[in-house]
C-alpha cells in the first residue's frame, strides 16, 4: 500500500483562479522572524543560529481543486489561530494540475509563496508528482518550473523546495539520479534554499515496496543542504514504518512533508493513538512535519467540514473542523521552542 492521497473524479470543482488574493502584512513575532534562513546541519534542520528546530504546519490540497481554501482569511487563521510555522504548497503535476497550464499553476505557486512570506511562514514548494511514479517523466517540466521559482524567490529566507512528492515503482538509484540532475539547476539560481528529496515507495523510505532506509543511507544524493522526505498515514502505516523512521532519522536528515491520522488514502477512521506515537518520535528527534490537508474535501483527512471553503469560513476556532482538524490544530499550536 502506498501513500496515495489522490482526490477522486468527484472532486473536479470550478477552475482555480490565476492568482490568490493579495498578501497582507506579517506580525512581528513570526516563525521566519525567529529563525531566518534554514540550513541542514548534520541530521537536523537548523535555524540561522545553527539551532536544530522543528517546524509544524499544514499542506494545501491540490491547487487545481482547492485553491478556494487558500485565501487571505484562511491563511491568516493558519498563521495566527493555528500558530503554524510552515505552509506546504501542493501543486500536482498530472491529475489536472501543472501539465494542463504551466503558466497558471506557476503563478498560483508564486502567489502562495508571497502569501506565506507576508505572514512570516515558511513555504514548501511541493512538486506533487504522483502518477507516473518515475520522477524522470517530469524532469524537463521540473527544471523549467524550479528555475523560475528559484530565480524569482532566491532572496527570500523562508523557502524549501520539495522536488518529488511520492516516487513509486522505481528504484532509489533512479530517484537519486533525478535529484542529481535537478538540484544543480536549482542551485544555479538559488544556492541557499534547502531541497527536500522524495524517497522510494510513496516517500516511505522504501518500506511500502519491501525495502528500508539502508538504500538511502548507503547511497545518498550527491548534494549539500538537502533532506529526505517520509510520509505516513497512521491507520495504515504501523510499527515497521515508525521504526524505519526512527532509525533513519539518526543517520540522515528527514522531513515529514505529509502525514495523516487515517489510512493511506486519507480516508476512514482516525487512529489518534498511533498518530501520537509518531508525533512523539518527531518531537524527540526534532523532525519537522506537515499534515495533509488544509481543505474541505469530504475525506476524513481534510481538516475542514465540507462547504467551509465555499462559505469562506469560519476559519478560526474549531466549529468548522472535523475530528482530525481539531486534533491536528491543537498539535500545530504547540510550537517548538525556537
Amino acid at each position: 500500500l502506498g501513500l496515495i492521497p489522490t482526490p477522486g473524479a468527484a472532486q473536479a470543482t470550478p477552475a482555480a483562479p490565476t492568482a490568490l488574493p493579495a498578501a497582507t502584512a506579517p506580525s512581528a513575532a513570526t516563525p521566519v522572524a525567529a529563525n531566518g534562513q534554514l540550513e541542514v546541519c548534520g541530521t537536523k534542520l537548523c535555524n540561522q543560529r545553527g539551532k536544530p528546530i522543528q517546524l509544524r504546519g499544514m499542506s494545501t490540497h491540490g491547487l487545481q481543486w482547492y485553491s478556494r481554501c487558500v485565501t487571505n482569511s484562511s491563511l491568516n487563521a493558519l498563521a495566527t489561530d493555528w500558530k503554524a510555522d510552515v505552509l506546504r504548497i501542493s501543486m500536482y503535476i498530472q491529475e489536472g494540475g501543472y501539465e494542463t497550464d504551466p503558466r497558471r499553476f506557476t503563478d498560483l505557486v508564486h502567489s502562495a509563496i508571497e502569501q506565506a512570506t507576508a505572514r512570516g511562514l515558511y513555504a514548501i514548494v511541493d512538486w506533487h508528482m504522483l502518477d507516473p511514479g518515475d520522477p524522470h517523466q517530469n524532469l524537463a517540466r521540473a527544471k523549467t518550473f524550479f528555475s523560475e521559482i528559484a530565480q524569482r524567490h532566491r532572496d527570500k529566507n523562508n523557502l524549501l523546495y520539495e522536488i518529488a512528492n511520492e516516487p513509486s515503482g522505481v528504484s532509489w538509484s533512479r530517484i537519486k539520479s533525478y535529484a542529481e540532475q535537478l538540484i544543480p539547476v536549482i542551485r544555479a539560481k538559488d544556492p541557499n534554499t534547502p531541497v527536500l528529496v522524495g524517497t522510494r515507495a510513496w516517500s516511505s523510505l522504501g518500506v511500502s515496496e519491501g525495502s528500508n532506509e539502508s538504500e538511502v543511507i548507503n547511497n545518498q544524493v550527491n548534494a549539500a543542504n538537502i533532506m529526505y522526505t517520509f510520509h505516513f498515514y497512521a491507520y495504515s502505516h504501523r510499527d515497521e514504518y515508525l521504526q524505519t523512521l526512527a532509525r533513519a532519522a539518526d543517520r540522515i536528515p528527514v522531513f515529514v512533508t505529509e502525514f495523516g491520522t487515517q489510512n493511506y488514502a486519507g480516508e476512514g477512521s482516525n487512529d489518534f493513538a498511533m498518530s501520537q506515537r509518531y508525533l512523539d518520535l518527531l518531537e524527540a528527534k526534532k523532525i519537522s512535519w506537515v499534515n495533509w490537508n488544509f481543505s474541505d474535501d469530504e475525506r476524513t483527512g481534510a481538516v475542514f467540514k465540507s462547504g467551509t471553503c465555499a462559505n469562506n469560513g469560519p476559519w478560526t476556532g474549531t466549529s468548522a473542523l472535523k475530528p482530525a482538524g481539531v486534533w491536528i490544530r491543537d498539535r500545530v499550536r504547540t510550537a517548538d521552542d525556537f
